[in-house]
């Protein structure tokens, strides 16, 4: 057992830490020591209050181990700034195990139903949508807080009065990409896709949110996922001649893509929108990639503010590499520091009840917690990218302030 380098939190691990996947995802020392207790035991901090136990399930291995990384990162540089350095909430010692889902949803279950057996009362760190609609339930049948990470489904808005998240969630996504139109009313717009379950999903979020919620006429073009010569399809797009083309593209054939777009003069002819990944993903768009418009949840300097340049700090400080999904981690522990300080180290249902409705200054800026349906309302960001290969980089083009992306609101399940 060790205790954190960027904090006074004691931590588990659960697997060794593996080596950082790079891929192109759109629309997912100190001295002295100290033993650690085991998840849910009682032992208590030097002024005699009882640790709370934190259960961090998320992907530190599979398909979004890169995200994984990023999260815990920035968790580790939040429960820092959260806790002045302490790492206390209202004199309670934050306790942390660490769980490897490695994405897949019944590891996850039984991880969570491991911490929650041993008392553990607050889950976070998600990276995954599957794994996270599967805890939510559980999170609620067993009273204990939930607070997802990068998982952006819808879904888990208003799913029930356990569940949150620290991330945003794909409506906010797609509200981004129709800001780069201006008025959406009566504009076409072309989803560029693959023939998937994830292709269908976004041309259906499109749909929801530009189409009927906004006026815009949408169409799409699917390709196979299988597909090599992309030419074709990039020949379609542009034959429809759209106000906008919303690209989300999944998997390794995407500089095939951007270059066939390019070629085609696409990104020329018309605003073409997608979503800004990981730094990892920058050089993937080529030549393209000057001349695209990015959604973004987020990238380093795109708020500006001192929360940020405080997690831009502690990260590079522990040697971490701040990137796309840091953000989701530091607010997840501003999160929980705040549910224990103002409801109690030992009663989810009192946590849950200090966090809906709460405003805060999170690393993006202005954040707040909807009451009715735990929606985590937040700013978000467009931007093009400057540079290409290795040198690429992202230039804010704007700040999207919290009102201007908020999903609609839901009824609360249970």
């Amino acid at each position: 057992m060790r205790r954190s380098s960027t904090s006074s939190t004691y931590r588990t691990r659960s697997v060794p830490a593996l080596a950082l996947l790079a891929a192109a995802v759109l629309l997912a020392g100190l001295t002295g020591c100290s033993k650690a207790g085991t998840a849910g035991s009682s032992s208590a901090g030097k002024d005699g209050s009882a640790a709370v136990d934190v259960g961090l399930v998320y992907s530190r291995s599979g398909p979004l181990a890169a995200y994984g990384k990023q999260y815990i990162e920035g968790f580790n540089a939040g429960l820092d700034y959260a806790t002045h350095g302490t790492g206390k909430a209202a004199g309670h010692p934050i306790r942390l195990t660490e769980q490897d889902d490695a994405g897949d949803p019944a590891k996850a279950v039984a991880a969570a139903k491991t911490l929650i057996g041993k008392g553990t009362k607050i889950i976070a760190g998600t990276t995954d949508s599957g794994v996270a609609l599967q805890l939510a339930p559980l999170a609620a049948q067993n009273h204990v807080l939930y607070i997802a990470g990068p998982a952006a489904t819808d879904a888990l808005t208003g799913m029930n009065a356990y569940t949150f998240r620290s991330g945003r969630q794909s409506y906010q996504d797609i509200l981004t990409a129709g800001s780069l139109l201006g008025g959406s009313r009566g504009k076409k717009v072309v989803v560029l896709t693959q023939n998937s379950a994830f292709g269908q999903a976004n041309v259906a979020a499109v749909k929801e949110v530009l189409g009927t919620g906004r006026g815009a006429i949408v169409d799409s073009v699917l390709a196979p996922p299988s597909a090599g010569d992309l030419t074709p399809f990039a020949q379609q797009v542009k034959s429809k001649k759209p106000d906008l083309v919303f690209v989300a593209w999944a998997g390794a054939s995407a500089p095939a893509l951007w270059t066939a777009l390019d070629q085609q003069g696409v990104v020329a002819s018309t605003k073409v929108v997608t979503g800004l990944a990981g730094v990892a993903s920058y050089p993937l768009f080529g030549a393209a990639g000057s001349k695209v418009s990015f959604l973004a949840h987020y990238f380093p300097g795109a708020a500006g503010n001192p929360v940020e340049k405080a997690m831009l700090d502690g990260i590079t400080k522990a040697g971490g590499t701040p990137d796309l999904f840091s953000p989701d981690g530091f607010t997840a522990a501003q999160m929980i520091v705040h549910a224990v300080e103002s409801g109690g180290a030992t009663d989810p249902t009192a946590m849950a009840k200090a966090l809906a409705g709460w405003s805060f200054q999170g690393p993006k800026g202005d954040e707040q917690i909807r009451t009715v349906d735990h929606a985590l309302l937040q700013p978000m960001f467009t931007a093009t990218l400057t540079g290409a290969g290795a040198a690429a980089k992202p230039e804010l083009i704007s700040r999207l302030p919290k009102d201007a992306v908020t999903p609609p609101s839901k009824q609360m399940a249970g």
